[in-house]
This record gives structure tokens, sequence and C-alpha cells, in this order.
């Protein structure tokens, strides 16, 4: 194999490496449209067998599209060649060539007001406030195979550090409205030093990146605040992106893989970019990793209970979290 061909071949054998690295936790980043293009059920399928660990993504990828369906909502096959006047007028929301409906999209929306309109008025982190929505699809919920729902149930984490530009946004600016002087809040902040507390915990990571931005370098950036912070964390071991972004602007969609390990975030000896469309390469990769079979006797690492129940040893990580 060459080109594209072997570096998917490589990052199939790094994912293979993490999964099977007794010490390995996993963190998956989704950027862009690949849930409602076509990889959602891929995605709730990585956590269903255990073969990853945390998720820092878009609030799109997370309420747009898992939590929209989640709630017995549909995505739609459609043709890109159109009139988006007539879809505005026709209250048909297009992504490329899918199609949702507005007004559902809105009802999204209210059920996201209705959660944070029952919890307690305080700052929350993103994951936090996810965790939530988790818990209302159990009761609520429409589709067994939410990524949300299943996190929840997993205890798998999943971090949005731009929650609100997505649907969410809408629900919980009118939330604060209708609560002016008494509102649940969301910190960005605390998102940060909770999944950096959980790099410190698990010490050994891999990253599975598809598309780049901010999720990308939000997972990278824990090691640097590790060390700010006044500790040891080690960089990335393990790293795979998987980007249509190229380097020809001076970026990547944020940096290279290599690039990153001038910065201390990612070490270089396991890592690989895949130039390619994530819809097209996820399949292959995932379905590799599956047949493999290493997530059968892989370590359970539940890091939602690490943070929620303080569910571990090291003193450093409790001081950082309680």
């Amino acid at each position: 194999m060459s080109f594209t061909s072997r570096d998917l071949g490589r990052a199939a054998e790094i994912y293979n490496m993490m999964l099977n690295d007794k010490d390995c936790a996993i963190v998956l980043t989704l950027a862009g449209s690949t849930s409602a293009g076509g990889c959602m059920d891929l995605y709730a399928d990585l956590i269903a067998n255990n073969m990853v660990d945390a998720i820092v993504a878009t609030g799109a990828s997370i309420v747009d599209m898992d939590f929209f369906e989640g709630l017995g909502f549909k995505h739609y096959q459609a043709d890109s060649a159109v009139d988006d006047r007539d879809l505005r007028d026709l209250y048909i929301d297009r992504i490329y060539d899918t199609y949702i409906d507005e007004e559902e999209l809105q009802a999204c929306d209210h059920a996201i007001f209705e959660i944070a309109q029952g919890l307690e008025p305080r700052a929350y982190s993103s994951r936090e406030f996810i965790r939530e929505m988790g818990r209302y699809l159990t009761k609520h919920g429409k589709k067994d195979n939410s990524l949300v729902k299943l996190a929840f149930e997993h205890n798998v984490p999943i971090f949005c550090p731009a929650f609100v530009d997505s649907s969410a946004g809408f629900g919980l600016v009118k939330h604060q409205v209708v609560n002016p002087k008494k509102h649940m809040m969301i910190d960005a902040v605390a998102d940060f030093r909770e999944l950096t507390a959980l790099k410190i915990h698990a010490g050994t990571t891999g990253l599975l990146m598809v598309g780049g931005g901010v999720p990308k370098n939000f997972v990278q950036d824990t090691v640097v605040c590790a060390e700010i912070l006044g500790h040891e964390a080690a960089m990335h071991k393990y790293a795979i992106q998987i980007t249509v972004a190229d380097v020809r602007d001076g970026a990547c969609s944020s940096s290279t893989l290599k690039e990153a390990c001038s910065w201390g975030k990612v070490d270089v000896t396991f890592e690989q970019m895949v130039f390619a469309e994530a819809s097209s390469v996820m399949p292959l990769m995932a379905s590799d990793a599956y047949h493999r079979g290493a997530w059968k006797t892989r370590k359970k690492w539940e890091l939602a209970k690490v943070i929620d129940e303080g569910a571990t040893d090291n003193a450093i990580v409790k001081s950082m979290l309680f």
C-alpha cells in the first residue's frame, strides 16, 4: 500500500496498540459533521465496546446530531444541489447533503431548556451538563444507542469546550432569560481542569482525533496545563488525526501532530496523520480494531467516576477535583 492507504494502515496499527496497552486511556475527539454524515452509530459502538474512555467534541456533534436523534428525531438523506431559500421557507436545515427539521431542532433546544430548569443554579462543566442530558435520555429517549445516553451508562465523560456553539446555546440562553437572577451556567475552565486531572490520573494516553479545531487542541493542551500547575504529565503517547485540512495556510485545523511535539503535547513515536474524509476511513479503522478484539479484555476506565465519585488514589487529581 501507499499514499492514504499506507497512512490509514499505520493509523489502524497505532489504534490497536492503544487498545492493547493496558495502561492507556483513549480519548476520542470529534469535530465537523461526521456524526450526521454516517458515523453516529460507529461512535456509539466505540463506547458500547469499551474502545474509547473519554470524548472531547464540538457542541453540534453532541447536541444537534446525537442528542437530537436520542430524542427520536432523524437526519434525512438529500441532494446538496438545492435552492436553500426554498429550504428556509420549508423550515428545513441542511448539512451538505443531509436535512433536518427545524421545528424538531427547536424541540431539542426546549429539551435542553427543561434540563437546565431542573438543575441547581450554579456553574457546571459541560461534562456535568452532558451527563444530565444522558440521564434525561434514559427516561425520555427514543434511541438505545445514543452516544450521550451510552456515555452516561458506561461512565464515559464527554467534554464540549465550546458547548454553547450549538443548539444547546439557545436553550441555555432561554433558561437564563427566564431566570435572570438565579440560573445555572457552563464553566469552560472547569472543563479544562477536569480533563487535565483525568490526564494526570491516566498517565498514558492515546488520542483518536476526527477533524481538528477546538476539541483537538483542547485535549492536547492538558499536558501543558499540568506542567503549568507544577505536575508531571507525559506527552500523549499515541495520536491519530483524520482530517481533510492541510498545512498550506501554516496550520492543519490546529497544528500537525509533529508540530504539537514541539509544544510538549504529543510524542511523535506513535503518531499518524491521515488526510482523508473521516466517514470513508473511520469505519475501516474501527472495524479492524473491533475484529482484532483487544477491547474484549481491556480495562474499563470509567473516568466519569473518577470525577463524580473521587474513584482515584491520586492525591494530585483529588486536589484538583474536590
